[in-house]
């Protein structure tokens, strides 16, 4: 990430170096002053010592200056870089490797572990890259001041150390559970956000409340435990720089009162060893900071190292142009089972759906209907068999060109926010309004958009929360036909619709979608009873495969799920 900012990170090296240089200048020039200029009372030198000590100072500012902007600039850049990197891999897994890796820890690894990054890179490169050069420095100039007084820094260098390597082991499993901690509290809320009228109806808030509260405060234990830790290392530091200073005076006392060290040379060491105990409390700073840092790092190397069990195309072959061609949907012996399941959801799958025809999916829950969906759209790849469309392998197409010609809309409708022709426009970004109002009007969508203020204009809230669930289904029934695609997977998008919206809904479709195949998914007869065939499907099996007339004599499972439809309506059996 940092590769394509190397002339900047060597701008940076430079300006640090440049102003390390003039800091450990300033001591110098002190000690001269106070020896040559002050105690000889040589006015013209101390002006003249005075002036090269401004210039230092003002070269030292504007270099520091110059990194710090860098700096920051690099780091916000990186983090920018990889943050995009991350989002863009999270995008190409598949949904096996999603739900392995959680919803909310994929948000938590996408800003706050790469914050944590990010924010030790700007403290690299705008602090803590000056330690090194700073201590090293320092202790060269302290030398050259005076030997002897410099064999203190063998006591007070180590000793800082000691006290910083003992604060560092104690903090970093602190930060690797705290970042634990974080995901189950990120975790636990958007599932009480999401499942919030859930949580109303069944009157568990004050549980719901007590568990949320119970996480957040393993949190905050943790966190209060790192803060105290951190706390510690100023005050150690401080102690460290000031109890070195008492010794130097202590020992420097005898020899000024003799003669053989100057006032000059101990003020000139005591700065230089400031600078070097502070250029190791720079040090402990990094090491503070780099146990979160790490463990962040890990979580984002573990999300860009998982591969996706649905890679692309090495040699992409293209669809056919011909939409009696490409409407072509097809599964031969098609068997899946999730990583690490016991048994495969789908076995030998074999079916076919073309141009014009609309076939239908019933089963019971569990059965494998929605995989067979997500399948046909390569949100995973079959453990065996082949899907086709228009004659080609979906293996061996490019995603995007695989997405432009199925569209699918799901159990759970979901709009984005934005507006009603944002939403719409989400299938198609150039549809015209006349493309908006006539797929709104085949989804049976186009009387109660038509009645809102602002028409297509009209304001979505997050998740569509301000539509009804019917509503909400008919607006993605929409959305997927502005699309015009060759193949549309409709999986029970009607459930939420009345028996009459249902009605018109599927004669609409019917008549929109005569050169295109449609695949409908639903738990009710009605909804199915004048497909063109009906697939039936038990426990990952087709077992039956047909119209609605024949199964009823041919598919006991088929004839069991509409008797018992029908007696729950209280009607004669068809």
């Amino acid at each position: 990430m940092l590769r394509p900012y190397r002339w900047r990170l060597a701008l940076v090296l430079a300006c640090q170096c440049g102003q390390t240089l003039a800091a450990l200048l300033l001591p110098h020039l002190s000690a001269e002053l106070i020896d040559r200029g002050v105690a000889l009372h040589d006015t013209r030198l101390i002006g003249q010592l005075g002036g090269w000590m401004l210039l230092a100072a003002l070269v030292q500012l504007g270099l520091s200056l110059v990194a710090l902007a860098l700096g920051a600039r690099i780091a916000m850049d990186a983090g920018r870089d990889l943050r995009g990197a991350l989002f863009a891999h999270v995008h190409s897994l598949s949904l096996a490797e999603v739900q392995r890796l959680g919803v909310p820890s994929l948000i938590t690894r996408c800003t706050n572990d790469v914050l944590q990054l990010q924010t030790l890179l700007a403290m690299v490169l705008t602090v803590i890259i000056l330690a090194p050069l700073m201590g090293l420095g320092g202790v060269a100039m302290a030398m050259q001041q005076d030997v002897r007084l410099s064999s203190l820094l063998l006591v007070a260098v180590p000793l800082l150390a000691l006290v910083v390597a003992s604060l560092m082991g104690r903090a970093m499993p602190l930060f690797g559970r705290m970042q634990a901690q974080l995901d189950r509290v990120n975790a636990i809320l958007r599932e009480q956000i999401s499942g919030l009228r859930v949580i109303r109806a069944f009157v568990r808030d004050d549980a719901e409340r007590s568990r949320f509260a119970l996480a957040n405060d393993e949190l905050t234990g943790t966190a209060l435990r790192v803060g105290r830790l951190m706390a510690l290392n100023m005050p150690a530091v401080m102690a460290v720089l000031h109890l070195t200073g008492v010794a130097v005076v202590w020992a420097a006392a005898g020899r000024i009162h003799a003669g053989t060290l100057s006032v000059g040379t101990v003020v000139a060491f005591l700065a230089y060893n400031a600078q070097i105990l502070i250029a190791v409390m720079m040090a402990a700073m990094l090491f503070l900071m780099a146990p979160r840092a790490a463990v962040s790092a890990r979580r984002i190397a573990e999300v860009l190292d998982t591969p996706s069990s649905v890679l692309p195309a090495i040699r992409p072959l293209a669809l056919p142009t011909s939409p009696q061609l490409l409407a072509r949907l097809r599964f031969d012996d098609v068997s899946f089972g999730f990583p690490g399941a016991q048994a495969p959801v789908l076995r030998d799958i074999n079916l076919e759906v073309g141009p014009g025809e609309m076939l239908g999916v019933i089963g019971a829950t569990g059965s494998g209907k929605s995989t067979l969906l997500s399948l046909a759209i390569r949100l995973h790849d079959p453990s065996g068999g082949r899907i086709t469309l228009g004659g080609v392998d979906l293996r061996h197409l490019d995603q995007e060109a695989l997405w432009a010609a199925v569209a699918i809309v799901p159990q759970a409708s979901f709009l984005f926010m934005g507006t009603v022709a944002t939403n719409l426009r989400f299938g198609r970004e150039d549809a015209s309004e006349t493309d908006l109002w006539h797929a709104l009007e085949v989804a049976q969508a186009r009387d109660f958009v038509a009645a809102l203020p602002g028409r297509l204009d009209a304001l979505v809230a997050q998740g569509g929360g301000n539509f009804s669930g019917g509503q909400r289904q008919r607006l993605a029934i929409a959305r997927a036909l502005v699309r015009q695609p060759a193949v549309l997977l409709l999986d029970d998008s009607f459930s939420a619709l009345d028996a009459a919206t249902d009605a018109r809904l599927r004669a609409a479709l019917k008549a929109e979608r005569r050169e295109g195949a449609t695949v409908v998914v639903s738990q009710r007869v009605a909804s199915l009873r004048q497909a063109d065939r009906i697939v039936v499907m038990d426990q990952g099996h087709v077992v039956g495969n047909g119209r609605h007339e024949d199964l009823l004599h041919t598919c006991p499972a088929y004839a069991e799920i509409v008797a018992s439809q029908s007696s729950q309506d209280g009607d004669a059996a068809p």
